[in-house]
């Protein structure tokens, strides 16, 4: 997988990624930069997978924890640009449930500002 990172409004941070999204290497780079956010005290989190064509359990596990370490620390994270094999395991696993899912990651973006 691959990843850019930027900040697209006060406090929004998106990770925007592409390929896939698998155990090992990719899991850990997600967590570091999660990490990372909080030790800036950056808090909302986009994870923009529109061009992510494939995910397994140990990625699903890995957007669920980040979830867990940004709600505990006062945050929130958002999904978005979720299509695809993508979009069917994350229905499948019930994650749709608990963490929203934007068409994309500035509609993602707005919610924060909603809330």
């Amino acid at each position: 997988m691959k990843y850019a990172k930027k900040e697209i409004a006060p406090g929004v941070v998106v990770l925007e990624m592409t390929g896939r999204f698998v155990m090992g290497t990719d899991c850990q780079l997600v967590n570091g930069e999660i990490e990372q956010c909080l030790e800036k005290n950056e808090t909302k989190c986009i994870f923009d997978m529109t061009g992510v064509d494939h995910i397994d359990s140990a990625a699903v596990g890995q957007i669920v924890k980040c979830f867990s370490k940004l709600k505990k620390s006062g945050g929130m994270l958002r999904l978005a640009g979720v299509n695809g094999m993508v979009q069917r395991v994350l229905n499948m696993t019930q994650v749709h449930r608990v963490i929203p899912i934007y068409g994309t990651a500035e509609d993602a973006a707005k919610d924060f500002a909603a809330k």
